[in-house]
């Protein structure tokens, strides 16, 4: 048995490179969660693990309409060196996007079509 239940999930990403770090996560459309943190910046508390080993997945209804606001907005152009693969079926049945920050931090936006 839980002791109560959970209310909010917050996860803290690492990053270096606050402002960058602001820029990428607005352009993703995260601009409104970003406003309501006002600590949103480079951590001095952050635990000294590489951020590469850092994973983020995010269940969405469209991972195509994802792709697209992505394309749109250059992330590959704007932000060089990031993983970013369109959405693609799975070997274990999930559409995935991949998607990583500057800092290394990995996404996988999915969606559960089956084409």
């Amino acid at each position: 048995m839980h002791p109560s239940p959970a209310t909010d999930l917050k996860t803290f990403l690492p990053t270096k490179d606050a402002e960058l770090f602001k820029r990428f996560y607005t352009d993703l459309g995260f601009h409104d969660q970003l406003e309501q943190r006002a600590d949103c910046r480079a951590s001095d508390r952050r635990v000294p693990v590489p951020a590469g080993n850092f994973m983020m997945s995010l269940a969405v209804e469209e991972a195509d309409a994802w792709w697209e606001h992505i394309q749109r907005q250059e992330f590959a152009k704007k932000y060089p060196g990031i993983m970013c693969k369109p959405p693609a079926m799975q070997p274990w049945g999930i559409r995935v996007l991949y998607l990583s920050d500057p800092t290394g931090v990995l996404w996988d936006i999915t969606d559960m079509r089956k084409s």
